[in-house]
C-alpha cells in the first residue's frame, strides 16, 4: 500500500468537504408555522393585570385547537399567526379582542328552584345550553328569596387578558370522517305472477 504524506492545505480541503457532507445530512429545517388549517399545541400561562395566575396548562397536556376556526379568542389567535414549534410570546389581550366587554342585559333573575340546590351560592358557575346549542356559562351574583340574579356574561369579560405561550406542536389538522351515507332501501320483491286458471275439461261425450 503506498503512504503518502499530506500537505497542510490537502488536509483542510478534506476538512472542509467533510463539514460540507455533514451540513448536508443534517435534517431539514421546520418550517411548519401557525396558519388556518394546523392543528395547534401549546402550554399557556394567563394573568391578570395584576399579575395573578388565572389558568395554566402547567402540569397538564397542552391546549390544541384549530387554528381559523374560532376556537381561540380572536386576539390571541391573531399573535399566534405566523408562529413556529418551540416560538414563545408574551400577549396582552384587550376585552374587546377576548371575551368581550359586559353586558348589563346579560343579567337577568331566574326561579330560584330552575337552580341546583348545591349551586345556590354567590359566586357559582353554571353552564346552560343556547337555543344555537352553545354553552353559555352563567355566574350566580345574587340569591333572592324566590329568584336567583344570574350573569350570562363570560366570567372573563370585561377583563385585559395577559398570556404567556409557548408552542409545542404543528400539525395539518386531521380530516374530518365521511358523513355515513344511509343505506338504500331493499328493493321490493317482485309479486308472483298469478296462477294461470286451469283449462275446463273436455265436456263428457252424452251417451
Amino acid at each position: 500500500m503506498r503512504i503518502r504524506v499530506l500537505s497542510l492545505l490537502t488536509l483542510l480541503v478534506l476538512c472542509s468537504h467533510s463539514a460540507l457532507f455533514a451540513a448536508t445530512a443534517e435534517k431539514p429545517k421546520d418550517d411548519r408555522v401557525v396558519k388556518d388549517g394546523m392543528m395547534v399545541s401549546l402550554h399557556y400561562t394567563l394573568k391578570g393585570t395584576d399579575g395573578k395566575v388565572m389558568e395554566t396548562s402547567k402540569g397538564r397536556d397542552p391546549l390544541k385547537y384549530i387554528h381559523g376556526q374560532k376556537m381561540m379568542i380572536p386576539g390571541l389567535e391573531k399573535e399566534l399567526t405566523g408562529m413556529k414549534v418551540g416560538g414563545e410570546k408574551h400577549v396582552t389581550v384587550k376585552p374587546e379582542d377576548g371575551y368581550g366587554k359586559v353586558n348589563p342585559n346579560a343579567v337577568q333573575e331566574i326561579p330560584k328552584e330552575k337552580i341546583p340546590p348545591n349551586a345556590l351560592k354567590v359566586g357559582a358557575v353554571l353552564a346552560a345550553r343556547s337555543p344555537e346549542g352553545m354553552v353559555v356559562p352563567m355566574t350566580v351574583r345574587q340569591i333572592k328569596e324566590k329568584t336567583v340574579v344570574m350573569d350570562m356574561n363570560h366570567p372573563m369579560a370585561g377583563k385585559t387578558l395577559v398570556f404567556d405561550v409557548k408552542v409545542v406542536d404543528i400539525q395539518p389538522a386531521p380530516v374530518p370522517p365521511p358523513s355515513a351515507q344511509p343505506a338504500k332501501p331493499a328493493v321490493p320483491a317482485k309479486p308472483a305472477a298469478p296462477a294461470a286458471p286451469a283449462k275446463p275439461g273436455d265436456p263428457a261425450e252424452k251417451k
